[in-house]
C-alpha cells in the first residue's frame, strides 16, 4: 500500500512545519509506503528552505513543488499530478494529522472496493471561542464532525468529504476529475467549495466512500478567525460559492426566483426569530449570531446565482494532464 500524501502551503512554515512533525510521529503500519509531497502555492517566506532542511528527516520520501498559479485547487491539481502511489491523502499545512491517521488508512482500504475515506477535523484553538460561537457554524473555522460511528458517504449523509481530512484512490481521482480553479479562494474572496463540487462529482460517479471517525486530524484555528467579521464574510462568500455550483448542479427541490425555497424559507424564519429575541433580549448569543448568519448565507447566494461573474480559468482538466482523465458533467 503506497500512500502519497498532498500538503498545499501558502506563507505558513512554521504551521507546515509542525504538520511535517505529525506525518513523521504517526504510527506507520507494515506493508504501508508514504510519501510526502508539498506544493509551493506562491510562498514567499522560507517554505522552500524548510523543506530543503527536513528532507533528511523523510529519507528521500519529501518532494518540493512549486505551483505558481494562486488558489488551493491548481496547488492540490498540481500535486495530485505528481502522485504515483495507489492512495491519495490531503491535509492542509495548518493541520496535524493524529498518531492513529496512517492505521485508520491501512484498515480502511483492506476493503478493495473502496474508492475515498474521509474523518474528523477537530480544532486546535489559539484563542478562547467568544461566548456567541456555536455549533451551528463551526465549519467556518474548519470543525467538521459528523459523528463518532463509521457512516457511508452518500446523498445522505450529514455533510462532505472534505479536502483537509481525506484519502482517495488514484484510479478514483482520475475518473473524477481534477478541483475546480474557479471556486478558489483570494485575498479578496473566502471562495472554498472546491471540495463540495468534486464530492458531488463523486457521487455522480457512485464512487463508494466512508467516514472513518477515527480519522482524525487537528486543525489550527488562529484569533484572527474568531471574529464576527470574519464569520460574516465566510458565511458570505460560502453562498456564493454554493451558488456557482447550483448553476452547474441544480438541487432537486423547488426553486424561488433562482434560490431553493428552503434556503429562503430558513432565512425569513430566522430574520423572523432574530427581530423577535432581539426585542426581547431571549434567546443565547450563539442562536441569535447563528441567524444573522443564515441571512448573509443566502445574501451571497443570490448574489452569486445572479450577480458573480467567476474569473476565467483554463479547463480544470489541463491541470492533471493525460488521456485518462475525465471531468464528468451532469449527466455522467
Amino acid at each position: 500500500m503506497h500512500l502519497d500524501v498532498i500538503l498545499p502551503t501558502h506563507n505558513r512554515s512554521a504551521l507546515l512545519a509542525r504538520a511535517l512533525d505529525s506525518l513523521l510521529a504517526a504510527d506507520l503500519p507494515p506493508g504501508m509506503q508514504v510519501s510526502v509531497t508539498v506544493v509551493d502555492n506562491n510562498c514567499t517566506d522560507d517554505t522552500r528552505e524548510l523543506i530543503r532542511s527536513r528532507s533528511s528527516d523523510f529519507r528521500g520520501r519529501l518532494s518540493y513543488v512549486f505551483e505558481g498559479r494562486p488558489g488551493k485547487p491548481y496547488a492540490l491539481n498540481t500535486g495530485i499530478a505528481r502522485a504515483t502511489g495507489d492512495l491519495v491523502g490531503l491535509i492542509d499545512d495548518d493541520e496535524e494529522i493524529d498518531p492513529g491517521w496512517y492505521r485508520c488508512i491501512s484498515d480502511a482500504f483492506q476493503d478493495t472496493t473502496l474508492d475515498y475515506i474521509g474523518g474528523r477535523c477537530l480544532p486546535r484553538w489559539a484563542a478562547e471561542p467568544p461566548e456567541w460561537f456555536g455549533h451551528r457554524y463551526r465549519g467556518v473555522i474548519g470543525w467538521v464532525e459528523s459523528g463518532t460511528e463509521p457512516l457511508d458517504f452518500g446523498p445522505s449523509f450529514p455533510g462532505i468529504l472534505t479536502g483537509g481530512n481525506a484519502v482517495l484512490t488514484r484510479a478514483v481521482l482520475q475518473r473524477v476529475g481534477p478541483y475546480a480553479p474557479t471556486l478558489s479562494r483570494t485575498p479578496t474572496r473566502l471562495m472554498g467549495a472546491e471540495d463540495e463540487h468534486l464530492y458531488k462529482r463523486l457521487l455522480l460517479l457512485d464512487a463508494k466512500g466512508r467516514y472513518r471517525p477515527d480519522l482524525i486530524i487537528y486543525h489550527h484555528v488562529p484569533a484572527e478567525r474568531l471574529t464576527k467579521r470574519y464569520f460574516r464574510r465566510w458565511s458570505f462568500w460560502c453562498g456564493v460559492s454554493r451558488a456557482v455550483i447550483d448553476r452547474e448542479y441544480p438541487h432537486a427541490v423547488p426553486y424561488v426566483a433562482g434560490v431553493p425555497r428552503y434556503l429562503v424559507g430558513r432565512a425569513l424564519r430566522d430574520a423572523f426569530h432574530s427581530i423577535g429575541r432581539t426585542v426581547t433580549g431571549s434567546g443565547s448569543p450563539q442562536d441569535r449570531f447563528a441567524s444573522e448568519l443564515n441571512l448573509w448565507d443566502l445574501g451571497g447566494f443570490v448574489y452569486g446565482k445572479h450577480l458573480y461573474r467567476p474569473p476565467q480559468a483554463s479547463s480544470p482538466c489541463d491541470a492533471l494532464g493525460g488521456p485518462d482523465i475525465q471531468c464528468p458533467s451532469r449527466s455522467a
